[in-house]
This record gives structure tokens, C-alpha cells and sequence, in this order.
């Protein structure tokens, strides 16, 4: 049995005490005659007997009796360093923490450079410092730093003592010391690993993940351990480069095989990188090893969704829903959304999503942070599935929903709002939704430019250009935060509003300021595409491909990029091996992107693969059906295989997109070419009415 007066409760529980026990010194009489060692001794051992027996016996009578018998002691000899000690350290053991304290600093105030009785009140305020809250803790802590302080300069040699001082130092947020404890700590041993962890650490709390990866890096391969190789991994993960991350926990279980927190993070730096058969083999070890592993079996149904293999994916989950108090999990039930989806089952896709959000519902309205995050997710995909079914009213309701959950939700329902009504070429309508989230969030920054690019794009460019300047700090880079995203931002919305008025010279300039305050390389490669689009668009095909690459060489999983660069090359009917190959990437990474589905339909077309071709289109219209583009390249594919009938269906309907269109996506080049081929069409239908024509399909 454990004995109770040694429980880290009971500690914590006293620990209230402190402050008032550290204002009170208690005052022990100085002796008037010399020690008696001898009896000293004898009390001393009998104290160190009975505590052994209170520890391994369970007995708190035997406790008692050490504390006697060490008062005994020090009455033989009141000024022994080594008896006070004891008994300060015996009164911390027992949870009588103000005793404790108060015999510590007695022997503080006796002898400043006690180092034991130092080292205990550190110990007592270190560990009292979790049951303090507010101001209290605050005390607390200076407390714990002071005498870790005066502990650093007793034992100037100590690591140990230097580490956990750069700790409290990080804890008060002071980085410049605790970095100082650190690099002394590493400078007595510099194969520390407990140093390069906590370096590693604090980095990563000052947001210098790049810094805290060198610090890791900076152990050689062969002298890291499972703990260097995670804490790598996650600052990876963090940098978004997950092949180093992937490696990093390859690393680790080569130490540690049986991770089993290992073996899933490798498993998701695999999925980050796209690395699907490698992530799938990881994820069936861990539901071999463990059949209970729900979230494991989540993930092999993404990888089978991911590749097409929709009925493995739905019986995925269904085994993973059988499973011990799994029928109501929310997460299952949307994976199984997702997969309806995937298939083009949009009644099925809401009918589950709609029944997590009427499980999940509360009659008050009211929802927990965590609550409303879920919330928002299955709200948000719902709203996708009904814009695909060409449900705007329904898509609507999805995202008022989500607005009314407050907070950072009710932009993006306003997002979603101005999204659907785009997807339906509901123009007054979005224009409308996008002045009301401006007027309900005037500081918010994004929504202002949401509002900016809709006026721009709907017909008032000077005012929305205005909206979108006014943005920007004054000196721009100075106000907002610190490092200049909002104007970042803002800039490279001008950009998109310039591109999207074909006013080339302005978008390229707006970019050039956003490069300028641009840190972190995914929002280069950001700019590298958009850079690449307004070539692509200018008909600079090689600076658009220079452009491409740049992008891609930073992140070869950009889906837009690999899409739009594979997409430029099938356009001119070049390189079209290498345009398929990046297309297909790009839907590897999101299979149901209905643009990626059209780019891989042309790529096939100009190849002369007309049947996967029609395929292609026939699902990109399924998921974007306004979009004329997708129609024109079903036509040419119908005209090419010689149906002409439904070449004109196909041309009628893009005739009648653009139509409904906005200036910037119909460009009046394309309107006329799709007007030409419908023309010359219905001129063959007409002549194959004729007695003497060849019939027409």
C-alpha cells in the first residue's frame, strides 16, 4: 500500500501556503552549550530508519516518529547544516509544505549558500507552480527563478540545474535567458541531448521552426535518438515538408519499432506527400496490430477513396462503424459523406452529413469551441455537396447556418454565400451577400477584399480597386502585422482584381510589393502561379513555364499549379505526355476538382483518346456544370467522333454559359470560336436534311 502523506495531491493541495510560509522565518534559539555529536548520530539514524520504514511499510505512525527523532538530533546539535536539511526535506515528503519552508529558509537565512536547502525550496516551489493560477503563479514562479538562480551560481557546473532554470526563464517568457541557460548548458555538454531538445523547443515556441530544425539537424544521423528524430519530424511537419518528415520517422523506428505514436505520424507524412501505396501499407500494420484502431481504418478509406476505389472505401468504414460504440462516431459518418460524394450520390452525401448535424444538434443553439469547429466542417461540406447537385437554395441554408455559430465562422459563411452564387451565375445575388458580410464585418480585413474582387469583377472595378487600396497600412508594411501579411494579402488580391481586368502591367506590379513582403516559400510559389497565369494569359508561354516551375520545384504537390501548367501545354497541343502526367498528379491530390477532370479530358482529346476524354468531361460537368469551357471541349470531342447532334447540344450549352457569364470568363475570342463551330454545325445538320446527305448523328 502507498502511504498516503506522500501523494503528489496532497503536495499540490498545500501548496497555497507558500507565499505566506516564505514571509514567515522561523527563528531556532542558538545554541548555549556544544553539540553532543554522538547523540546526534544516533537520533540522526534512527529518523533515516523510521523514514525507510514509512516509505516501504506504509506506516504514517513511523513518519511521525523520523520527524521526532530529528528534532532529537537537532537538539543534540542545533546547528548541523546537514540535520536541518533533513528535516526540511523529511517536512517536503510528508506534504507539510509550510514547515518545509520555513525550516529551509531558516537555514537559508543561517547559511545563504546552503545548497540543499536552496535546491528544496526550488523543488517546492517548481512543483507548487501547477496549483497556483493568476497573480499566484506569477509569484510562484520568480520564486522557483530566484532560487534556481542562486542554485546556477552555487553549482556553476550543474546541467541539469541550467536546463531547468531556461526553462522557467521560457515559462516567464524571458527567451533571451532561457536561450542564455541553454547555451551554457550545451557549452558543459555539448552531447546533450536534453540541451538540443529544450533549444529545440524554445525556437519553436518563438515561431522559428527553421531554426529549431537546424538545432536538430545540427546532431549527426548516427547520434540521434527516437526522441531527436521525432521532435525533427513534427518541426517538418510544421514546415509543411513532409518527405523530411516521413524520413525522420523512419528514423525513429529504426530505434523503436513498437512506436505506435511513430508509426501513425509516418503514416500521415506519407499522405501529406501523396505517397498513398507507401501510407497504406504503414496503416494496415496498424489495424493488424490493433483491429480497434478507428482513426487508422478513417485513413485507409481516404487512400481508397483517393484512388478511385470507392466500394473498398465505403466497406472500410462500414467494418470500422461495426466496431464497439462506433455507430453515432461523426467522423466515420463523414468519410462515408465524402465517398457519396466522390461517387456523384449527392442525396446520400447530404442525407449523412445532415444526420451528424441533427445528432450533433443542440436545442439552445449553443456549442463548445470544438463543438462549432466540427460544426463548421460538416456545414461547410454540405453547402460543396448541394452547390454540385445545383442546389443553390439549399447551399444557402447550409452556410447562414454556419454564420450563425459566430466568430471566425461567419466569414466563411459568408465565403460560401458569395462562392454558391458565383457556381450559379447568380450575380445581383452574390453582389448582395458580398456588401452584407462587408457591412457586418467592417474590420475584417479578408472580407473587405472578398467584397473588393466581387465589385471588380461585377462591373464597378475603380470602386473595388479603391475598396482593396484602402486595405493597405500607411507606409504600407507598418501597420497590420508585424510582418506585413495584411498587406501581403492585399497585394496580391490587386493582383488576382488586375488579372481578372486584363490589366497586366498593374497585376504584375501588385505582385512584385508582395513578393517583397513574402517569407515563408509556399507563399512564394503562390506568386510564382499567379505570376505564371497572367503569361499564361498574355500568351508569354515561357515565362509562364518558368513561372510553373518555380511553383512546383517549391511544393510538387501544388494541385493548381501541376493542373495549370499541364493544361497550358494540352492547350497547345505540346509535350502532351508530360501535361497528362502533371494533370494526373493534380487529380491524385483532388480527385474530384471538376477544372482538373476538364484539363485531363482536353489533355486526352488533343491525344486522340476520345473515349477516356469523354469520360473526363462528362464528370467535370457533373461537378462544375456553368462552366462553358467544359461543354466547348465535350462538343469538340462529340464533333471529332462524329456526333454532331450532340456537338451542337454541347455548343448551345456553352453559348448559353457564356451568356450568363461574367466579362473576365468570357473572353470574346473563345465566345466567337464556340459561335463559329456552332454555326458551321448547324449548316451540316441543315445540309444532312437534305434527300441526297449521308445521315448525321
Amino acid at each position: 500500500m502507498t502511504l498516503p502523506v506522500f501523494r503528489a495531491s496532497r503536495l499540490l493541495s498545500a501548496a497555497a501556503v507558500l507565499l505566506a510560509a516564505h514571509a514567515v522565518m522561523a527563528q531556532v534559539p542558538a545554541a548555549t552549550q556544544a553539540p553532543d555529536h554522538s547523540s546526534a548520530y544516533y537520533h540522526e539514524g534512527l529518523a533515516s530508519m523510521y523514514e525507510d520504514m514509512a516509505v516501504n511499510a506504509g506506516r504514517p505512525d513511523y513518519a511521525t516518529q523520523a520527524v521526532e527523532e530529528y528534532k532529537l538530533a537537532l537538539s543534540a546539535d542545533p546547528n548541523s547544516q546537514f540535520l536541518q536539511d533533513g528535516l526540511a526535506d523529511l517536512y517536503f515528503k510528508l506534504g507539510r509544505i509550510r514547515e518545509a519552508v520555513t525550516a529551509a529558509q531558516d537555514q537559508v537565512k543561517k547559511n545563504p549558500n546552503d545548497f540543499e536547502a536552496h535546491s528544496l525550496l526550488g523543488k517546492v516551489y517548481l512543483r507548487s507552480l501547477g496549483d497556483m493560477q493568476g497573480s499566484q503563479s506569477g509569484e510562484m514562479l520568480k520564486l522557483a527563478i530566484a532560487e534556481y538562480e542562486t542554485i546556477s551560481k552555487l553549482k556553476p557546473e550543474d546541467v541539469e540545474t541550467h536546463l531547468l532554470l531556461g526553462q522557467l526563464y521560457g515559462l516567464n517568457h524571458d527567451s533571451a535567458k532561457a536561450e542564455g541557460q541553454f547555451k551554457l548548458a550545451q557549452h558543459l555538454d555539448s552531447n546533450s541531448e536534453e540541451v538540443v531538445l529544450n533549444m529545440a523547443r524554445l525556437y519553436e515556441e518563438q515561431g522559428d521552426t527553421q531554426r529549431a530544425v537546424d538545432t536538430l539537424a545540427s546532431v549527426p544521423e548516427a547520434d540521434r535518438s527516437e526522441r531527436i528524430d521525432l521532435a525533427l519530424a513534427g518541426s517538418y511537419e510544421i514546415l509543411k515538408r513532409p518527405k523530411d518528415a516521413a524520413a525522420s520517422y523512419k528514423a525513429a523506428l529504426e530505434e523503436n519499432p513498437d512506436n505506435v505514436d511513430a508509426q501513425k505520424g509516418l503514416a500521415s507524412a506519407l499522405l501529406q506527400d501523396n505517397r498513398l501505396d507507401e501510407a497504406l501499407v504503414v496503416l494496415q500494420q496498424l489495424v493488424a496490430t490493433d483491429a480497434n484502431d478507428v482513426q487508422s481504418q478513417v485513413r485507409i478509406s481516404d487512400i481508397q477513396r483517393r484512388q478511385g476505389h470507392y466500394t473498398e472505401a465505403l466497406a472500410t468504414l462500414k467494418k470500422a462503424k461495426s466496431l464497439p460504440a462506433q455507430d453515432d462516431n461523426e467522423e466515420l459518418s463523414y468519410n462515408e459523406a465524402l465517398i457519396y460524394d466522390s461517387l456523384g450520390q449527392y442525396d446520400k452525401a447530404t442525407a449523412s452529413l445532415t444526420a451528424i448535424l441533427k445528432q450533433t444538434a443542440h436545442p439552445d443553439g449553443k456549442y463548445s469551441d470544438p463543438e462549432k469547429s466540427n460544426r463548421s466542417i460538416f456545414l461547410d461540406r454540405l453547402g460543396i455537396v448541394e452547390r454540385e447537385a445545383n442546389k443553390t437554395p439549399e447551399a444557402i441554408a447550409a452556410y447562414k447556418e454556419e454564420i450563425s455559430l459566430g466568430g471566425e465562422y461567419v466569414s466563411r459563411g459568408y465565403q460560401g454565400e458569395v462562392d454558391a452564387y458565383r457556381d450559379a451565375h447568380l450575380w445581383k445575388e452574390l453582389l448582395a451577400a458580398a456588401a452584407e458580410a462587408a457591412q457586418a464585418l467592417p474590420r475584417d480585413h479578408s472580407v473587405q477584399l472578398m467584397y473588393a474582387f466581387q465589385l471588380a469583377d461585377t462591373g464597378k472595378p475603380d470602386e473595388g480597386i479603391a475598396l482593396a487600396k484602402a486595405q493597405l497600412s500607411s507606409p504600407p508594411g507598418e501597420a497590420g502585422t508585424s510582418d506585413g501579411t495584411q498587406d501581403r494579402d492585399t497585394y496580391v488580391a490587386l493582383a488576382n482584381m488586375n488579372l481578372r481586368l486584363k490589366r497586366s502591367k498593374d497585376a504584375y506590379a501588385a505582385l512584385d510589393k508582395a513578393e517583397a513582403l513574402t517569407m515563408r516559400p509556399e507563399e512564394k510559389a503562390f506568386i510564382y502561379r499567379l505570376r505564371a497565369t497572367i503569361a499564361d494569359r498574355d500568351k508569354d508561354y515561357a515565362e509562364a513555364e518558368i513561372q510553373y516551375k518555380k511553383a512546383i520545384a517549391i511544393d510538387p504537390n501544388d494541385a493548381t499549379a501541376l493542373n495549370d501548367f499541364g493544361y497550358m501545354l494540352a492547350e497547345r497541343g505540346t509535350r502532351l505526355a508530360e501535361a497528362q502526367q502533371m494533370i494526373t498528379h493534380a487529380l491524385e491530390l483532388d480527385p474530384q476538382n471538376g477544372a482538373f477532370l476538364d484539363s485531363l479530358g482536353w489533355v486526352n482529346f488533343k491525344a486522340g483518346k476520345y473515349e477516356q476524354a469523354e469520360q473526363n468531361l462528362k464528370k467535370a460537368i457533373e461537378r462544375v456544370s456553368t462552366d462553358a469551357s467544359i461543354h466547348d471541349h465535350l462538343g469538340e470531342v462529340y464533333d471529332k467522333t462524329g456526333r454532331l447532334k450532340l456537338a451542337v447540344s454541347q455548343w448551345e450549352r456553352a453559348m448559353t454559359e457564356y451568356a450568363h457569364s461574367l466579362p473576365a470568363d468570357a473572353d470574346p475570342a473563345d465566345v466567337a470560336k464556340v459561335k463559329r463551330k456552332l454555326d458551321n454545325a448547324r449548316v451540316k445538320l441543315a445540309s444532312a436534311k437534305s434527300p441526297t446527305a449521308k445521315k448525321v448523328d
